[in-house]
Order: structure tokens, then C-alpha cells, then sequence
């Protein structure tokens, strides 16, 4: 038996400090801000997409057709997003995704939210190639209760060390790039060729 696709939460409420001034989530790749292209992703595999957002963000503008919930977060804290992406989730599995990882694409995704389905772990966790734990995560709605009880800027790294999960590899290191810097950016450029 198959359980229902994941709902994709989209954390882009940061606030880029370690960009100098920039705003990594504007940041293109193939001529596209990353908030759109990671909003873009999550609407090809799933019709529940949530993004959260500070308030008043110039990366709204970028999301104005898309059919994703737009939920608004002012504590910049990763905890306070995932509070909001929780509590506006009413389906039985939330696939959380960081907004700054451009190599996690529809394709990534959907072999998350597939191997979601075929499995039975309250945790999915997304690793590398070689198995190196990274993200997205699924979580299912029995854990939706000590997500919402997340506070500070650390994640969820302590529910998911405390139940069993399951794990599906991702291609290369897509599950561990995060660009949060300029020079994390230009390596990462650099690298495409």
C-alpha cells in the first residue's frame, strides 16, 4: 500500500547575512532567481506547495502566478518557519525543503516524494550519492506535533535522531549543497563550467 504524496514546505524566510548585502534566494541559476526555480520545482510534484516568506519580501514579487501558499514569517529563526509551514499543512506528510539548494530540482523531488510514498519511516531524509545525510526531509503528520514545538534556529535535527527514518540518495551532492556565501556561489558556478 502507498500513502499520499508529501505536501513541499519551501524555508526561504532567511535572512542571506552571510551573503554581504545580497540576497542569495535572488541569486540566478540558468537565468532564474532561486526562489523561483525552487517554487517552480515544487509545483511540478506537488499540488500543495507552501513557501514561507518574511514579511514584505522583494521575493515575493517572484512568486505572483504561482499557484504556492504564500505563508508569512517575521522571526527570521528556521523554527518559526517550519511552525508556519506546519500549521498551514493539512496533509499526511510534509517534505521540507531549503530554499538555497539549487541542485534539488523537480527530479530530485520526485524521487523523494516517490520513495515517501513506498515507505513506511515516519522520516525520509535525502542523502548524497554516498550517503552522506543531508536535505529535503519528509516528516509525517504523527511527528507534525514536536515540529511545531521547534524553537531556535537549529531545524529538526533532533526529531529526526529520534525516530527511525529511512533514507533515499540523491544524485552527486545535491543533498548536501547549500550556497550561502558569495565564495559558496562562485565555487559552485565554477564547478557547472
Amino acid at each position: 500500500m502507498t500513502r499520499p504524496a508529501p505536501a513541499i514546505l519551501i524555508l526561504a524566510a532567511g535572512a542571506s547575512t552571510r551573503m554581504r548585502g545580497a540576497d542569495k534566494l535572488l541569486e540566478e541559476v540558468d537565468g532564474t532567481p532561486l526562489i523561483l526555480r525552487a517554487t517552480r520545482a515544487a509545483c511540478a510534484v506537488s499540488d500543495r506547495v507552501i513557501v514561507a516568506l518574511p514579511p514584505a519580501s522583494p521575493r515575493r514579487a517572484w512568486l505572483g502566478d504561482s499557484p504556492a501558499q504564500i505563508v508569512e514569517v517575521a522571526d527570521r529563526a528556521m523554527s518559526a518557519s517550519i511552525r508556519a509551514g506546519v500549521a498551514a499543512c493539512n496533509s499526511g506528510g510534509l517534505l521540507i525543503h531549503l530554499a538555497d539548494m539549487p541542485d534539488i530540482d523537480a527530479m530530485a523531488l520526485t524521487r523523494l516524494s516517490t520513495a515517501w510514498q513506498a515507505s513506511d519511516a515516519p522520516i525520509l531524509r535525502a542523502t548524497d550519492a554516498d550517503g552522506t545525510p543531508g536535505q529535503p526531509v519528509v516528516f509525517a503528520s504523527e511527528l507534525f506535533p514536536e515540529l511545531l514545538a521547534l524553537t531556535g534556529d537549529t531545524g529538526a535535527r533532533n526529531i529526526i535522531a529520534r525516530h527511525r527514518g529511512a533514507t533515499c540518495a540523491l544524485p552527486g551532492r545535491a543533498a548536501t549543497t547549500d550556497l550561502d556565501t558569495p565564495e559558496a556561489w562562485a565555487e559552485w558556478r565554477a564547478g557547472r563550467g
